[in-house]
C-alpha cells in the first residue's frame, strides 16, 4: 500500500506547494511567467501573510508533495440568526499527472470540503475547468443559477 497522506500543509512544505502552483501554470500555457525561483519566493511569502484566509492541504506521498488545494475562507456579512457567517473557494486543486486517476484528487477535495465543515462555513463554490466538473460532481458541487459572476480584469 502506498505512503499517502492528505493533511494541512506545513511552513516548511510551502515551497514545494509553490512548485506545483507552478507545474500547474506551465501545463495549463501560461507563458511569461518568469523565473521559478523568484515565484517560489514571492509564494511562500503570500501564503505567510494569508494564513488566516486561505489553507492549503496537501497530498504527500512518502515526503513528497504530489497534490495540492486551496481552500479560501471569506467572512460574510451576519444576519440576526448567524452573527457570525463565512464561505468558501475551493481553489488551485492540483495532482502531479503521474498521481492522477487513482481517486487522489477526489480524496483531496473531500478532505478540503471536511474542513469547511468543521469551521462551519455555510457553502464552498469552485471555479472550475470544464473537463473537472465530473470530478467536482463526484464529492457533491452542483450548478447553481444563482451564482454569477463579472469578470473585472484578466486572470
Amino acid at each position: 500500500m502506498e505512503n499517502i497522506s492528505i493533511r494541512p500543509a506545513r511552513p516548511d512544505e510551502l515551497a514545494a506547494v509553490a512548485g506545483l502552483r507552478w507545474e500547474w501554470l506551465v501545463e495549463n500555457g501560461s507563458q511569461d511567467v518568469g523565473e521559478p525561483e523568484d515565484f517560489v519566493r514571492h509564494f511562500v511569502a503570500w501564503a505567510g501573510e494569508n494564513v488566516r484566509t486561505h489553507r492549503c492541504t496537501v497530498v504527500v506521498r512518502g515526503d513528497r508533495v504530489i497534490g495540492m488545494a486551496w481552500l479560501a475562507v471569506v467572512q460574510r456579512v451576519p444576519t440576526p440568526r448567524s452573527p457570525r457567517r463565512a464561505s468558501g473557494d475551493l481553489q488551485c486543486v492540483y495532482v502531479v499527472p503521474e498521481a492522477r486517476d487513482g481517486g487522489l484528487g477526489g480524496r483531496l477535495v473531500r478532505a478540503v470540503l471536511n474542513g469547511a465543515r468543521e469551521l462551519g462555513l455555510e457553502r464552498v463554490t469552485v471555479h472550475s475547468s470544464s473537463r473537472a466538473i465530473p470530478a467536482y460532481a463526484r464529492s457533491g458541487f452542483e450548478e447553481s443559477p444563482r451564482l454569477l459572476q463579472v469578470r473585472l480584469a484578466p486572470a
